[in-house]
């Protein structure tokens, strides 16, 4: 049964007594009945502050394409998609990295006995908003590819013919995801392996830093699907000299090796979710694999960047994820987003 609400087009839930979901009246976060009573009271009693929406987002209410965020197993999620019902996924699913994976989150208070100096040698108290100990995720699993090929065959199933899959992994595991993608694919719908290159943070002196992750893109038909190359912003040359003055203005559109910054530690895009990828790169990826009013899959969503990039740029998003906390700064995300517009 297609959930009266107008989830998404293409996405089939179940009616809105079954116990699996509950939807709100606000019909922007769907969460799970074992969601905690204090999760809930939080959201409840943020719904004021959601009553007045721009114009913009009434009238994608009115017209039944309001972006959606799922909470729960994405998995299931995944299952209850209609088949080629979705133009792009993103996913930037846990690297089994063997860590717990979360950002402590500080404010400072004016206080003549703070430890901190700030402006005009005025003092400031430290304070933990979130403990590294209370949020995040355990990033660990036994069979990490057993874990990700159910929903990577969900994946291709609810893919469009001309849709793409975007597989953010790093050098520790993207050798098996990638044998387990070609098998799930197939090898000639693999299509590139992107490689976002930083430079920033420790450096250590045994081994070469690792500053890059991989992007695996596949694609549901080897042929067939959406590239919109013009539609890619433009970098500088590395040596603008030796290709004149007009080449050197308009810059040249990126290889298959994108630098590009992290999140800013203290920029304005930080949410402080512990994994927070870059807007930029987002942007880049539905710009040029996606066409305005397409539908955008995140569900390993985290904070929310998928989103804010479908949003930003005229297509609809689906995300997921089991994460009260990751919900939580989604929620706050994409309502400023939305308002932005």
């Amino acid at each position: 049964m297609t959930s009266p609400c107008g989830l998404l087009v293409g996405l089939s839930l179940p009616p809105l007594h079954s116990p699996f979901l509950e939807v709100r009246d606000r019909a922007t976060v769907i969460v799970c009945k074992d969601t905690p009573r204090e999760q809930r009271v939080k959201w409840a009693s943020r719904e004021a502050k959601f009553k007045g929406h721009d114009s913009l987002l009434n009238e994608k209410r009115r017209a039944g394409i309001l972006n959606r965020i799922l909470h729960g197993d994405n998995l299931e999620a995944l299952r209850r998609m209609e088949s080629e019902s979705v133009a792009l996924i993103y996913v930037d699913p846990p690297f089994n990295t063997g860590r717990r994976q979360a950002r402590q989150r500080i404010k400072t208070v004016q206080d003549a006995a703070g430890d901190r100096v700030g402006f005009g040698g005025r003092r400031y108290r430290t304070e933990i908003v979130n403990s590294p100990e209370n949020g995040g995720y355990h990033d660990r699993f036994d069979d990490f590819v057993g874990f990700l090929r159910p929903r990577m065959e969900e994946a291709r199933r609810v893919l469009t013919v001309t849709g793409s899959l975007f597989f953010h992994i790093d050098y520790r595991e993207v050798h098996y995801c990638k044998v387990m993608l070609d098998e799930v694919f197939g090898r000639d719908c693999f299509q590139n392996e992107i490689i976002w290159a930083y430079d920033y943070g420790a450096r250590p002196t045994k081994r070469w830093p690792a500053k890059h992750d991989n992007i695996l893109w596949y694609t549901r038909d080897p042929d067939r699907y959406t590239f919109n190359l013009a539609e890619c912003d433009r970098i500088p040359y590395m040596a603008p000299g030796l290709v004149g003055a007009e080449k050197a203005a308009r810059g040249k559109t990126p290889t298959d090796v994108w630098w590009h910054t992290i999140v800013s530690p203290t920029g304005k895009e930080k949410t402080g979710y512990a994994t927070q990828k870059p807007l930029g790169i987002l942007e880049r990826i539905v710009r040029v694999h996606s066409n305005p009013g397409d539908v955008v899959l995140d569900f390993f969503a985290g904070s929310g960047t998928t989103g804010v990039a479908a949003a930003r740029n005229g297509r609809r998003f689906c995300l997921v994820d089991e994460s009260a906390e990751a919900v939580e700064v989604m929620e706050k995300r994409l309502e400023l987003a939305a308002q932005s517009v």
